[in-house]
């Protein structure tokens, strides 16, 4: 990709269908068949799909229930989260040969700013074309990656030859390979907004890139300086290696509707305590709880609490959400689905020089 000197080179590397990827790696029987990683019980939802599952349109949080309907064949495999950490650490190794500058976005996607790389290779193409051949030479999976200018169009680009692809798009092509995209195909326009945008005649990159910045306001707010931005391949972005974790939850659906107290205060114990084990490991608390409830009919609702002083500890995590799952019972109808989450995030060490200043006054 050539380029003016000041132009960033930004690289979007995202793993193929990675977890399923992994299981059939490590499995050569489900190597080439329809695979599905996640639970498959009446309430059970799709975490992943391989590729050979995706052609019958199994997508990643369908319910396993729909996913089996749509292809009978189907095999699910439970979730091995340490297998796939282990692997995503393998990954960023390689990245780091390279730049410092690497942002995850999950265990299987980062964005890396090789502008001024380590390792010299005269272009940030060579560069993403070593990675994706280190990690298939390391590991034994595919990735895609997509470089270009800016982070949003590295994004749109590694999509674009999936699986196993690369993509570049360059400074004089970005503006027109998103004009023919329909805005739901972007980053960062989720279906709500997409579905807004439709109501109003925006339909394709070129649609957005016709209403000026005044009348984006109007209708979508403060976020509209993005959208204007990007519907003209602009995007400032920096990529962010230290960009703060912002929350830390778990959730769990119910093999059957919930309707008592006892029923559902052991799992909130349990989901409290892997929340903080969570932060244990990153060495984090946070002063919001936030409890998340599904009911059988699908409607959802949260309660929150944000506290003077960061949660010290599960136990008194616990107390939290349990205090907000009481004002919840008895519920209007029966609960499929809870999630227990913690966020306004900061280092312990911070939240425990503030809990001791307070003790001594």
């Amino acid at each position: 990709m050539t380029q003016a000197p000041d132009t960033r080179r930004i690289i979007h590397v995202d793993m193929d269908a990675f977890y399923a990827s992994v299981e059939q790696r490590d499995n050569p029987a489900l190597r080439g068949r329809p695979v599905a990683v996640g639970g498959d019980r009446q309430r059970g939802v799709v975490a992943a799909a391989s590729y050979e599952a995706r052609r019958f349109g199994v997508r990643s949080a369908m319910p396993s229930v729909t996913a089996r309907r749509k292809c009978p064949e189907l095999i699910f495999v439970p979730p091995r989260f340490d297998v796939y950490r282990a692997v995503s650490a393998r990954i960023h190794q390689i990245f780091a040969r390279y730049t410092p500058l690497i942002q995850p976005l999950s265990l299987d996607e980062a964005y890396l700013d090789v502008t001024r790389p380590l390792l010299v290779r005269g272009s940030a193409t060579r560069i993403a074309q070593e990675i994706r051949a280190a990690i298939r030479e390391e590991t034994g999976l595919t990735a895609s990656a997509g470089v270009s200018y800016n982070k949003f169009l590295a994004k749109l680009a590694s999509d674009y030859r999936k699986p196993d692809g690369l993509h570049v798009i360059t400074p004089g092509q970005g503006a027109d390979f998103v004009a023919d995209l329909g805005v739901e195909q972007f980053h960062g326009i989720g279906p709500a907004t997409a579905a807004r945008m439709h109501a109003l005649g925006i339909h394709t990159g070129r649609d957005l890139r016709a209403r000026d910045l005044t009348y984006l306001t109007r209708h979508f707010g403060k976020v509209a300086s993005f959208y204007y931005g990007v519907a003209r391949g602009i995007d400032h972005r920096p990529v962010e290696p230290d960009r703060p974790r912002k929350s830390l939850g778990t959730e769990r659906t119910f093999e059957r509707d919930l309707y008592e107290w006892a029923d559902m205060a052991g799992p909130v114990s349990d989901m409290c305590q892997r929340v903080w084990h969570g932060c244990e490991r990153r060495d984090i608390t946070g002063r919001t709880v936030t409890l998340k409830v599904k009911y059988n009919d699908f409607r959802q609702i949260v309660r929150a609490c944000t506290l003077m002083q960061a949660v010290a500890s599960a136990e008194e995590l616990h107390a939290h959400a349990r205090g907000l799952l009481r004002g919840c019972i008895p519920p209007e109808r029966g609960i499929r689905l809870l999630g227990v989450t913690l966020s306004t995030l900061v280092p312990r060490a911070q939240a425990g020089a503030r809990q001791l200043a307070l003790a001594l006054e």
